[in-house]
């Protein structure tokens, strides 16, 4: 005998939408281990204002004031895009796992107990995925926003000798490359807590192989004589400067910045976040779900000369 199939009787939106999306969009490795800053309700734009004086400002002693500053303001705007995502899925195909969660029979106990909870985490993935490539790879063009290294890459205000031409990173030569992007590194930035070299995975990659001695200069038995075993997935670091793991970023591709010159924006829990989960067979009698997300997401960055490129 067919076994009844889970009805929906909730739509879900509003108060739960802004949840639902935060999980999304965090649930992002770049987001989600905080490696940029977040600034959440951008309903429509956010003006970031970039103040910079000189040491011209500093003079010796004396009963007078002298007006020798030397005052840069600026800004740059943070537009998050208007984005959806609308699936229509079939009871059918998640059924069976979900069931096997309910029994206990699955190795995955962490899933939603609600079947629409269950879906709204299907499609969540898939959103968390666009918006980490789009932070550090989007084009801008159409169903993208422009991401971070667009953005640094077409910022006049980054000098020539922080735009750093890539090379085919691998093992042998990944500490040298490294090497370049720290080289470049604006001295008042260098020793910041909040520094990070971003690195793709293959960097990332070619790293802990690099250390683990197939590098000149590491030695044949690697870090702490362990060779390939000597890392387990702890934390990196370059010259003292923390390495913090892109998963959007192209391969060979790095960014040095602080993480407080890099913005992410969205409007959660604006009226701009909106997630439904509709089920069908009350409607059409079809065992359809539709499931219905709209979201915002942006980027921008802070001070462009403090920011290296190489890509």
């Amino acid at each position: 005998m067919a076994q009844p199939q889970p009805t929906i009787t909730t739509t879900y939106a509003g108060e739960f939408a802004g949840e639902y999306i935060s999980a999304a969009l965090l649930s992002g490795n770049t987001l989600a281990n905080g490696l940029i800053t977040v600034k959440p309700n951008v309903k429509y734009k956010s003006v970031l204002k970039t103040f910079a004086t000189d040491t011209s400002s500093i003079v010796d002693a004396s009963c007078d004031f002298q007006d020798t500053a030397d005052i840069s303001l600026n800004e740059k705007i943070l537009s998050p895009t208007e984005f959806q995502q609308n699936m229509i899925l079939c009871k059918d195909q998640f059924q069976s796992d979900w069931e096997a969660v309910q029994m206990g029979y699955s190795a995955f106990d962490n899933l939603p107990p609600k079947f629409s909870d269950f879906l709204i985490a299907h499609a969540s993935q898939q959103v968390a995925q666009f918006v980490e490539n789009n932070i550090w790879s989007g084009t801008g063009l159409t169903n993208t926003f422009e991401g971070l290294v667009s953005l640094i890459d077409n910022d006049a205000s980054v000098p020539a000798g922080q735009k750093i031409t890539a090379a085919a990173v691998d093992a042998a030569n990944v500490i040298g490359e490294l090497g370049k992007v720290v080289d470049a590194i604006p001295s008042p930035v260098y020793g910041r807590d909040d520094l990070f070299i971003y690195v793709s995975q293959n960097v990332a990659r070619a790293y802990v192989r690099a250390l683990g001695g197939f590098a000149a200069g590491v030695g044949s038995n690697g870090t702490d004589a362990k060779g390939t075993q000597w890392y387990n997935g702890g934390a990196l670091s370059f010259d003292g400067v923390k390495i913090a793991v892109g998963n959007g970023l192209a391969d060979n591709t790095i960014v040095a910045a602080q993480k407080s010159n890099l913005y992410f924006g969205t409007g959660l829990l604006s009226d701009h976040n909106e997630v439904r989960v509709i089920d069908m067979s009350q409607i059409d009698g079809s065992q359809q779900v539709r499931v219905v997300m709209r979201f915002t997401a942006g980027v921008q960055t802070g001070i462009g000369s403090d920011i290296v490129l190489y890509s």
